[in-house]
């Protein structure tokens, strides 16, 4: 297992595990504490979640303002564009973000820390995100930041995504409720 920290935000991993393929398919590991440990990521998950989303559903940008997650994010099927935004007051980084292609074919995985805004967007036909969280999910804490804000300059795969409400009517980061830091 490989773990890449991201040039521009370091704190962002790529986990590139080791993947063992014959006839009959693969085998690889996607969580193994020691490992994730030796690397620095010393993190107690308490909560595994998976969604499946159709083509141009763009979900983001989410976080928590109390109770952040930290995230474990891995795409068993279907590719998405997945992003991550510094949302630390008083970061060197804030506002900056990274964006990788995830997807079944490449077999790699990504943390992402607590007080970090996350999202992605469904590239393929059909996509499944599966992601493990270092805290619980919580609606009332939960927040969100409008996925084309001009400051951030994300450049999307699609102008008209396949929004929720939440989504679509989200603030903009310079507006936003923010985690307390």
């Amino acid at each position: 297992m490989n773990f890449v920290p991201s040039p521009v935000l370091p704190e962002i991993v790529v986990i590139e595990p080791d993947v063992f393929q014959d006839d009959r398919g693969f085998f690889m590991e996607s969580y193994h504490q020691e490992k994730f440990e030796k690397a620095g990521i010393r993190v107690r998950f308490v909560q595994d979640n998976r969604s499946q989303s159709r083509k141009g559903t763009l979900r983001g940008l989410h976080y928590q303002v109390q109770r952040p997650q930290g995230k474990l994010i891995w795409v068993p099927y279907g590719k998405v564009f997945d992003v991550s935004v510094d949302i630390r007051r008083g970061s060197p980084t804030f506002g900056k973000w990274v964006s990788i292609i995830l997807s079944e074919e490449v077999q790699r995985g990504l943390y992402i820390p607590p007080d970090f805004a996350h999202g992605f967007c469904v590239l393929s036909d059909k996509a499944e995100v599966f992601y493990k969280c270092t805290d619980f999910y919580s609606r009332e804490y939960e927040r969100c930041i409008r996925w084309n804000d001009p400051d951030l300059g994300i450049p999307w795969p699609t102008e008209n995504p396949f929004l929720s409400q939440k989504d679509s009517t989200a603030p903009l980061l310079k507006e936003a409720e923010l985690p307390p830091g």
